[in-house]
C-alpha cells in the first residue's frame, strides 16, 4: 500500500463525517485521490468493515452481515406517518421538488408539519427556490437518506416491479409508491410562494 493509499486512509478514519473526492483531496494537498479510493474500497472488500460511496461522500461502515453484533438498545425512532412516508418517496422520485408538486402529485394538501419532520430526521433539505414567479422554496434528498438505506445514489432507488417482486409491498404501499411513480408534476409554474405558517389539511405529520 502507498503512502497516498494509507493517506486517504487515515482521512477517512479521522473524518468526523463522511468526504468526497474534492475534501479527501484538498486536504491532501490537491493529490488525485479517485485511484486511492478504488484500491481502497477492493482492499476492505469482504472484511469486517467497509469503504463505501454515499451521496459523492466516502466513508467506512460495519459489514452489513456484522451488523447484529454491534447492536446496542436504543430509543425507538419515531414512526413515520403515511403522509410522511408519500412525501419522502415523491421527494425521492422527482427532487427537486416543491410543496406545491407534491401536492398535485399527491391529490391533497400537505402540512408543513411533514415536511419538517422529514427534515428533522435528516432525510430531506431545502435545496434553493424554483425560479419561477413566486420563487417557491424545492426540497431534495440528503446524503443520510442514502446512508439509511443503504443507496450509493437515486439511481438505485427501486421500481414498483422490483418492490412487488420482492413481495415487500402490501395494498397500501403499492398505492403509494404507484402515486411516487407518476410522471413528472404537474405545471406549477405559476404557483403562489411557500406559506411559512400553518395550513389545515387532513395531513398528520
Amino acid at each position: 500500500m502507498d503512502d497516498l493509499v494509507r493517506a486517504v486512509e487515515a482521512t477517512l478514519f479521522a473524518a468526523e463525517q463522511p468526504l468526497t473526492a474534492e475534501q479527501i483531496s484538498a486536504h491532501l494537498g490537491q493529490a488525485d485521490v479517485r485511484p486511492a479510493l478504488a484500491e481502497l474500497k477492493a482492499d476492505y472488500d469482504g472484511r469486517g468493515i467497509r469503504l463505501v460511496e454515499r451521496g459523492r461522500r466516502w466513508h467506512f461502515e460495519t459489514a452489513p452481515d456484522l451488523a447484529h453484533l454491534l447492536r446496542r438498545e436504543k430509543e425507538e425512532p419515531r414512526r413515520l406517518s403515511r403522509a410522511a412516508t408519500e412525501v419522502l418517496a415523491i421527494v425521492a422520485y422527482h427532487e427537486p421538488v416543491s410543496r406545491a408538486e407534491i401536492e398535485a402529485i399527491r391529490g391533497v394538501q400537505t402540512a408543513k408539519g411533514t415536511l419538517d419532520v422529514l427534515m428533522e430526521a435528516g432525510w430531506v433539505r431545502v435545496a434553493g427556490r424554483r425560479e419561477v414567479p413566486g420563487r417557491p422554496v424545492i426540497y431534495a434528498t440528503t446524503p443520510d437518506f442514502l446512508a439509511h438505506f443503504g443507496l450509493e445514489s437515486l439511481k438505485e432507488l427501486p421500481g414498483i416491479d422490483e418492490l412487488r417482486a420482492a413481495g415487500l409491498l402490501d395494498p397500501v404501499d403499492e398505492e403509494m409508491i404507484e402515486t411516487a411513480l407518476r410522471p413528472e408534476p404537474l405545471d406549477t409554474s405559476d404557483e403562489p410562494p411557500d406559506d411559512d405558517g400553518d395550513e389545515d389539511t387532513e395531513d398528520e405529520a
